[in-house]
């Protein structure tokens, strides 16, 4: 859900008067009052431009961040665990159709969206550029990756554009289930015997380092985070998030006996704020520009399927073609 979007030359050409004063005043004096913005309604050329790079790269982690969990359904330790994550991911790939669904409401069709994807050119969440080693991983992404993505997305349906609220409330709903189930899982290692304890640990050891890169850099790393906030299409900092984030989890993951793999991770009662080691920024710009442990695995695989998938699609469009019905 972060990183650098991309606003191909081919789209759709903004209005002349995108801009004009008058038009702006009273577009950002009804987000002030707390309407919505839906997609026949004037906005700024900047406020289309940030929403379709924001809702198109939700939509983008959405369908890569099903692939590491796919791989796992056929190796889940048990049918409980196989069919909860068959339907965690199938809700996933769902919710990704609901927010491209979203963004072609501002002109940018869903095959452009696709083709930016598998081109490298437009942008996903940079956890799911990283492997899933073992199931203690998977259940780890359920319980903290979901956590982390439900604090943003609630802070999001909050925003000013309607269809993109509106898909957050349904997503919103179906995530807290998974979250339930991957806090599950973790119980389940957590409490088991000492070899999965020892793997729920070392999963949690390996993904905490992306999981503090989530909600992104600090925002004064980016110039427009004051006109998004204003505008409403960004409802909070990156920073109030994350500690909205670690206020949450972190007591319960130590409420399980588990520790995470930052010496100085620790609560400040005088501020109520957590410190923390600063993440690596340099390695999340690596990974979000295409040089993470799996981003070349990820892509390939989204490429196989729209290329494979592709006669589905060119089927479905032929309205008058007529097809033989099976008899059995």
């Amino acid at each position: 859900m972060y990183g650098g979007g991309y606003i191909g030359p081919d789209e759709p050409k903004l209005q002349d008067d995108q801009d004009d004063p008058a038009k702006l005043a009273i577009f950002e004096a009804r987000i002030e009052a707390g309407e919505k913005i839906e997609p026949n309604d004037w906005m700024p050329a900047g406020y289309r431009k940030q929403l379709i790079r924001m809702i198109e790269q939700h939509a983008h982690s959405e369908i890569i961040g099903a692939l590491p969990e796919g791989t796992w359904i056929t190796r889940a330790p048990s049918l409980k665990r196989k069919l909860a994550l068959l339907a965690k991911v199938q809700d996933e790939v769902g919710h990704g159709q609901l927010l491209y669904a979203a963004a072609e409401t501002l002109g940018k069709s869903r095959e452009a969206m696709i083709n930016d994807l598998i081109n490298g050119k437009s942008k996903y969440s940079n956890v799911f550029n990283y492997p899933a080693e073992t199931w203690a991983d998977i259940a780890v992404i359920g319980f903290l990756v979901d956590a982390a993505a439900i604090v943003n997305q609630i802070s999001n349906s909050k925003g000013s554009y309607g269809p993109y609220c509106r898909a957050l409330e349904r997503i919103c709903y179906e995530e807290a289930f998974h979250l339930k189930q991957g806090h599950d899982a973790v119980v389940a290692l957590a409490t088991g015997t000492p070899s999965q304890r020892e793997m729920v640990q070392a999963a949690l050891n390996r993904w905490w380092p992306p999981l503090m890169m989530f909600f992104g850099p600090p925002d004064k790393m980016s110039s427009h985070t004051e006109k998004l906030m204003k505008w409403k299409v960004k409802m909070a900092s990156n920073e109030h998030m994350k500690q909205e984030f670690l206020d949450t989890y972190v007591p319960k993951v130590f409420e399980l006996g588990l520790t995470l793999p930052d010496p100085n991770l620790k609560k400040n009662n005088e501020t109520g704020k957590w410190e923390y080691t600063e993440p690596d920024w340099d390695e999340f710009m690596r990974v979000i520009n295409g040089d993470g442990p799996c981003n070349k695995e990820r892509l390939a695989v989204r490429r196989w399927a729209e290329e494979n998938g592709r006669w589905v699609r060119e089927a479905l469009i032929k309205k008058d073609e007529k097809h033989a019905i099976p008899l059995a």
